[in-house]
């Protein structure tokens, strides 16, 4: 693997005083993972209050039929279904982050 420039080191250096280079970046990762892990959540949130329901619940009352599979409905479906799986990823991922 190449070795970051020391022009970035400095920068990591800066931004996170202790620790060596590997702890420093997965730290930033860990950083930028709940960034992203919050917004994923944002989002379940919007669907959770729109729909009054978890997308669990969604998925087995068939809203998608109810709705007569609007353009709206499978589009907040997809969305959400892939915010869901997006947290479900993130969490694994950020265990043994610092």
């Amino acid at each position: 693997m190449k070795a970051i420039a020391e022009k970035t080191s400095k920068i990591l250096g800066l931004l996170i005083p202790e620790g060596d280079l590997d702890y420093k970046v997965r730290k930033i990762l860990g950083e930028d993972i709940k960034r992203k892990l919050t917004e994923f959540q944002l989002i379940d949130n919007r669907f959770r209050k729109k729909y009054n329901m978890t997308l669990d619940e969604f998925e087995k009352k068939n809203i998608l039929k109810k709705k007569g599979f609007s353009f709206e409905a499978e589009s907040d479906y997809h969305e959400w279904d892939s915010a869901v799986d997006a947290i479900r990823t993130l969490r694994a991922k950020i265990k043994g982050l610092p």
